[in-house]
């Protein structure tokens, strides 16, 4: 076997730190018997937040329905008898959900271990379509062959990147600090990575000066910007826009022909704020618009069944030819043949929930505003711990599942990820530096996701508050 092989230079150099130095240190202390405090991943399951039961019983339903006609008799049999269950620890699966599992196969005629179209079954996608058109409430509607269904959101962040990204001086706009999806996958493809910088002061307020800094910057340089991402609410921030703030970033879009990929996928959780889609303000104008969505965030929390969807808008013919971009990106759906199945039906549940006035949806709704309530709180309590720590601030509204506090009090020569390895190894708590998401040059930041339990987050701030304020002023 040959000693050197060559290998796509572009892979090497990608950085992903969400799961990077520190987090593989976590997990080596773990195995080591210590405790760790997880908060370095929106994996909410992970941490022990419950799944939405009407999602895992409509699915396990999915995955073996022979079981239905069972559970049919048993619903008649605990008409008569329902004691005789009651004594022995048995359960009765609603008939809600039952007739939900039943209309779900009927209309997906291949069952969950056989292919779907490419794109996603048509039935799903008319549901995703509806699910846009009763958000957003424009005349613009959805149509469900403009649908994409996807291995979460992730997956179509890709795909898009990898169509749009031609050559070595195509650039892709992304706020600083962004989720380092979007820089790894920018450098995988070849491209170029162009920062834009909210405003962090300003509560991370996004203004059209800022994009076109950052844009006439990269043109100075001979940088082909082609697209812009926007991340709403954001990651790592947590910052949502207002209808200004998207409304610039349109007219911005449109005076420098770019496209847009709205990233989406925290548009639940807002906490009070209010969340206004890409779509809606696009409206009519020409910009091509890849909006992303996914069962992994929200309340949902279903990460690991990796299911979202993309829609696109105002897809373009591609130059010197007349295909539409649209047909290039169903040939590329067709190459990975289908996105997974059980993944497709979470997020029909999501875009198609039960039924307002049922029993079923009061359980379903009784259980989404429990763990929104729980995320708000959490996010309360680490953040309220910031004013006890010198020189920390945290700006703008809660959104999303992060926090990102700035620590200006750090001893000189010390970087964020110092900081954060240090507080892992005395105290278990596992985050993320804030130059693994980017920052303005001589900031320090992290990033807390506030997803371990009430019960964890109440145990480990004393010793978060303590850590601090001693290292802070250790000689380093």
């Amino acid at each position: 076997m040959p000693n050197n092989i060559p290998v796509n230079q572009n892979l090497i150099d990608m950085e992903y730190a969400v799961r990077g130095p520190i987090p593989r240190r976590a997990m080596e202390m773990q195995r080591a018997g210590r405790t760790i405090y997880a908060c370095n991943i929106g994996n909410p399951q992970a941490l022990k937040q419950k799944p939405i039961s009407f999602y895992r019983q409509v699915l396990a339903l999915l995955e073996s329905s022979d079981n239905i006609p069972r559970e049919r008799n048993l619903v008649k049999f605990a008409k008569k008898k329902s004691h005789l269950l009651e004594e022995n620890g048995i359960s009765i699966i609603p008939t809600d959900i039952l007739d939900y599992s039943e209309e779900f196969i009927q209309k997906s005629l291949t069952g969950m271990g056989a292919y779907t179209e490419s794109q996603g079954p048509k039935f799903i996608r008319e549901a995703v379509s509806n699910f846009i058109n009763m958000r957003d409430k424009i005349d613009i509607v959805s149509d469900p062959d403009s649908i994409f269904l996807t291995d979460g959101a992730s997956d179509a962040a890709r795909r898009i990147l990898e169509l749009l990204i031609t050559g070595p001086n195509d650039g892709i706009m992304i706020p600083i600090p962004q989720y380092p999806l979007y820089s790894a996958t920018v450098k995988r493809c070849g491209g170029v990575e162009v920062g834009y910088y909210p405003n962090e002061e300003e509560d991370w307020a996004l203004t059209p000066d800022i994009l076109k800094d950052a844009y006439q910057n990269a043109s100075i340089n001979g940088v082909n910007v082609k697209c812009i991402v926007i991340i709403n609410p954001g990651n790592p921030t947590g910052a949502i826009l207002n209808k200004n703030s998207i409304e610039g970033i349109v007219n911005f879009a449109e005076e420098y022909n770019l496209s847009i990929i709205a990233d989406e996928v925290y548009q639940e959780n807002l906490y009070g704020g209010s969340f206004i889609s890409m779509a809606s303000i696009v409206g009519s104008r020409d910009i091509p618009l890849f909006s992303l969505h996914s069962i992994s965030k929200g309340f949902s929390g279903e990460c690991g069944h990796r299911g979202g969807y993309m829609e696109i808008r105002n897809m373009p013919t591609m130059k010197d030819s007349n295909i539409n971009l649209s047909e290039l990106l169903i040939k590329q759906a067709s190459v990975s043949l289908c996105s997974n199945t059980a993944g497709q039906a979470i997020l029909y549940m999501m875009v198609k929930p039960p039924k307002k006035g049922s029993n079923l949806y009061e359980t379903y709704t009784q259980e989404k505003n429990a763990i929104l309530s729980e995320l708000e709180t959490k996010a309360a309590l680490i953040k309220e711990s910031f004013k006890q720590m010198q020189g920390v601030e945290c700006f703008g509204n809660t959104g999303a599942m992060y926090l990102f506090p700035r620590i200006d009090s750090l001893p000189k020569g010390i970087t964020d990820f110092d900081y954060c390895m240090k507080l892992l190894e005395e105290t278990g708590i596992c985050t993320v530096n804030g130059g693994g998401f980017g920052q303005q040059p001589g900031t320090n930041h992290l990033r807390i996701a506030f997803l371990p339990s009430v019960k964890s987050i109440t145990r480990f701030l004393p010793d978060w508050i303590r850590f601090h304020n001693r290292f802070i002023q250790s000689p380093y």
